[in-house]
């Protein structure tokens, strides 16, 4: 079906405008990830209290993507990231204000919950605009927001303690960029392509009175598919891993290699790098050779990561700084690519349009259960057993989201 230019227009309208607000969502995300420094120097707050406050964001974020996944569907995008980025905004200000370890557990519990509502209704837009043949493509390209958010808000929040020489503008200065970016998308945002005719036939409040909204029962029948239940579970075995890099990479790196901490971080930032590239290629790929189907490119990836990830640990002892940054982009590019296609195209293409925030939701929170995990076991399981037995256990664990999709070779979601 041929596409109007203004209708052309508007996809990437649409495209750009819900890549920058998933990628603004970071800004307060991060936010404490690094005013946490100058709180510890300034006595505010200790290691343990820190951890604390960060378990209860992880439990929050992991609980809010199955709740607000349904009402993304319930509600409609729009609404639901409005609403949530505001809070977002609201929390991350006054966390600048705080000084109390038990309101910034409370605020950023709250944050956590206000994250989810994200990726899930997010990703619902874009199913809205984009066919299931081009889809791999177009999510690959847009699954980068959450990996270039991730490089610029810490580096940005970062500044803006330091400029001030105070952490608390470490929460500040995101919030307001945060609320940019709101505006951004209010201004720009529209749900699906029969809203934007809506718009240019009628000024008056027609689209919100005939916005399409998902029934309890669709929503059920998500939640019992079992591609969609198949997927929560096989995110479930993937994201300790690479949780796991992000939060120990560079504690590993200095351990093994004896680095310091700045040229360890900028070694671990390798992992990320080859995600960039990675979310992008499976897309295609997956778009241009299997024919829009998923699983594929999903089980090659995941094979390949759990066979690095076995040698990991002995090949690092070699203690080749060449070779760690090789392997780190090795797993990055291929563990972000089954990644992004299970928790973004794949829980977008099985959910359906009516049903795909719904889906994503719970797929991601099923994920950020294990992202719980891949952030606590990492500092248990090398203590007592060694770094060996803690990614051996990790390829295991893919092996087992391996085994899981391999029925699933030939799955193809409803055509659009």
């Amino acid at each position: 079906m041929k596409i109007s230019p203004h209708a052309s227009f508007l996809r990437w309208q649409i495209f750009l405008v819900t890549w920058l607000a998933y990628a603004g969502y970071y800004l307060t995300r991060n936010a404490f990830s690094v005013a946490k420094i100058g709180m510890a120097q300034d006595n505010v707050l200790n290691k343990s209290q820190i951890s604390q406050i960060e378990a209860s964001y992880l439990l929050a974020y992991a609980i809010g993507q199955f709740i607000l996944g349904i009402y993304g569907d319930r509600l409609g995008t729009r609404k639901i990231v409005l609403a949530g980025m505001f809070f977002s905004v609201l929390f991350c200000f006054f966390m600048g204000f705080s000084s109390i370890f038990l309101l910034f557990l409370i605020l950023f519990s709250l944050q956590g919950f206000c994250q989810a509502t994200g990726w899930a209704p997010l990703s619902k837009n874009l199913s809205y605009w984009f066919s299931t043949k081009e889809r791999g493509t177009i999510m690959g390209l847009w699954s980068t927001n959450y990996t270039i958010g991730g490089l610029i808000a810490a580096p940005f929040a970062g500044f803006c303690c330091e400029y001030f020489k105070n952490w608390r503008y470490g929460f500040f200065f995101p919030s307001i960029a945060l609320f940019i970016v709101l505006i951004l998308f209010f201004l720009f945002q529209i749900n699906r392509p029969e809203d934007a005719d809506l718009l240019k036939e009628n000024q008056n409040n027609t689209v919100e009175e005939t916005e399409e909204t998902t029934s309890w029962k669709e929503i059920f029948d998500v939640l019992k598919s079992p591609i969609v239940l198949t997927l929560g579970i096989v995110y479930f075995c993937l994201k300790p891993t690479r949780y796991a890099i992000l939060f120990w990479g560079p504690w590993y790196i200095n351990e093994k290699l004896g680095t310091g901490m700045t040229e360890s971080s900028l070694i671990s930032v390798c992992f990320g790098l080859g995600g960039f590239f990675g979310v992008i290629l499976s897309g295609y790929l997956s778009d241009r050779f299997f024919q829009s189907r998923r699983i594929p490119i999903s089980i090659i990836s995941l094979s390949i990561v759990a066979l690095i990830l076995y040698y990991f640990d002995s090949l690092i002892s070699l203690q080749s700084k060449s070779l760690t940054m090789l392997l780190l982009t090795s797993i990055g590019f291929f563990l972000y690519a089954p990644d992004s296609l299970v928790s973004g195209v794949a829980a977008v293409d099985f959910g359906t349009k009516k049903g795909a925030s719904t889906s994503a939701g719970f797929i991601n929170g099923c994920g950020s259960i294990g992202a719980i995990l891949g952030g606590s076991l990492p500092g248990i399981v090398s203590e007592k057993w060694g770094w060996h037995c803690l990614f051996l256990s990790f390829s295991l664990a893919i092996v087992v989201g391996i085994l899981l999709l391999l029925p699933r070779w030939n799955c193809l979601p409803k055509k659009d």
